[in-house]
């Protein structure tokens, strides 16, 4: 199923024949540099079923990258619900996402999706508020944050409860960039003046 077109993507739902890139990319360490795991085939396989399943049964979830061009599926980016974050983060709040294998890196891709995908989630969806966070030092992908009109809220940095602070404590210390239905008008609004 495609969710979105771009000039030069295609965002959908995983295929079989992706399944070694889902593995490269949950496994590389540079891909995974601000993560505290890589995961395995198996666990990354595990992850890619429920991210199928959720893309079936709600439409939401980390899309496929697929390049139009060569039909290679090169990463993902997409909109999902935050699990398990609250705080900061109360149920309900939807985060936009992205991850690339660093063959793709540095060509503009991810923020090709990701304006894509604020398009759908605000002008179709009419979603409150996108939120996405990150490692305080991961320069990449807060510039796409920024890139997209994402705003940084201080007030909802945070430190992962999830990320170990005994054996990765540089990795627990998230900031957070957030984008409202009404940030998002009011700009379509300058914009088209």
């Amino acid at each position: 199923m495609i969710i979105r077109e771009t000039p030069r993507l295609i965002l959908r739902e995983w295929k079989e024949s992706d399944r070694d890139l889902f593995r490269e990319i949950n496994a590389d360490a540079k891909v995974m540099e601000f993560f505290p795991f890589r995961r395995s085939h198996a666990e990354a396989d595990a992850v890619l079923e429920t991210i199928n399943g959720m893309i079936r049964g709600s439409g939401y979830g980390f899309y496929a990258m697929e390049l139009k061009e060569t039909a290679e599926a090169m990463g993902f980016c997409g909109i999902s619900p935050v699990m398990n974050l609250d705080p900061p983060f109360p149920l309900g709040t939807m985060e936009i996402g992205w991850r690339l294998a660093t063959r793709y890196w540095g060509h503009g891709y991810v923020t090709e999706a990701a304006k894509s995908l604020l398009s759908m989630a605000f002008d179709e969806k009419e979603t409150p508020e996108i939120v996405s966070f990150a490692v305080h030092n991961n320069h990449r992908s807060t510039s796409v944050m920024e890139r997209i009109g994402l705003k940084r809220d201080q007030s909802r940095d945070f430190d992962h409860p999830r990320v170990p602070e005994a054996t990765h404590p540089h990795l627990r210390r998230h900031v957070t960039y957030a984008l409202s239905l009404e940030e998002w008008w009011a700009t379509r609004s300058e914009t088209a003046k």
